[in-house]
């Protein structure tokens, strides 16, 4: 989700800027900051914003930059005109001097400075913005396309990790059943003056080593790799999905470590675990 783009345009003598990032989050959340012309797009904008980016902590801003003379005050010089011609008329009617400083003296009459008219967004400079707002989100959605590739890849290998990790417990796997075995007898044999019935003792054994089990949870959580890559395959926003997938994960690889019993295979159980907080970390990051 994380990401940066901007574009800009001109039109009528105004420079349009547009800037747009984000940051991980579970939801949408933007932050919008909108030059006063643009504030009757709100809800437009900010529908767009959505619509295109799904998801993340986005900061939006838009703002105009006008050349100097834009804002400049007009003197309305036929206003000007005017009141010249009415205060020499009342001047020779009643011998009144006429002022020194025409100049000064007009420009206080009212009316004679007049500011711009305020903007009003047209048509056409709406066109253009809505075009620069697209060109900013096609930047940052490149940038995440980029980032993504890289998270991909990273997902890849860590879901890779964790099956050939789950793989190289099979040796011991078997290793522990007769270790298990040969620990109880070795018990039994160091009680003096005990007689067992052989029968029950294969029967107790069975039942201790099914508890002790992991193909359920080995073949689980295969699938969940298998369906983990899937997703990642998929173009479509998948990110709370990929968390969902690698709790899951975790369950089974928790399970695995809780019914180990055999020290090499709890150090393998650790480096999985090691491998899919790391896919957590990250996934946080995926749309």
């Amino acid at each position: 989700m994380t990401g940066f783009g901007r574009a800009e345009a001109v039109i009528d003598n105004k420079k349009i800027h547009v800037e747009v990032k984000s940051l991980n989050s579970k939801s949408t959340d933007i932050q919008m900051r909108v030059a006063p012309i643009f504030r009757e797009k709100d809800i437009e904008i900010r529908q767009l914003v959505a619509s295109r980016l799904v998801r993340g902590k986005i900061d939006f801003a838009i703002w105009v930059e006008k050349e100097a003379t834009a804002d400049a005050s007009q003197i309305n010089a036929a206003l000007v005109e005017n009141y010249h011609q009415q205060v020499a008329a009342i001047a020779r009617q009643y011998g009144i001097p006429e002022p020194q400083d025409w100049f000064a003296s007009l420009l206080r009459m009212p009316e004679v400075m007049t500011k711009a008219e305020e903007d009003v967004l047209s048509d056409e400079m709406w066109a253009v913005t809505l075009s620069t707002i697209n060109a900013a989100l096609d930047d940052i959605i490149a940038f995440r396309a980029q980032e993504g590739r890289a998270l991909q890849e990273k997902f890849l290998e860590k879901a890779d990790n964790i099956e050939q990790l789950m793989l190289s417990i099979e040796p011991y796997e078997n290793e522990r059943v007769e270790k298990i075995r040969q620990r109880i007898e070795d018990a039994l044999k160091s009680i003096p003056n005990v007689d067992y019935d052989r029968n029950r003792l294969e029967q107790e054994l069975i039942y201790y080593i099914e508890k002790l089990d992991i193909s359920e949870e080995k073949q689980r959580l295969a699938n969940h790799i298998k369906y983990f890559r899937e997703t990642i395959l998929n173009e479509e926003a998948q990110g709370k999905k990929l968390g969902f997938i690698a709790q899951e994960m975790g369950r089974e690889i928790n399970t695995t470590g809780s019914k180990s019993n055999h020290a090499e295979m709890q150090n393998i159980v650790v480096k999985m675990k090691d491998e899919l907080e790391q896919i957590k970390e990250q996934v946080l990051n995926a749309l």
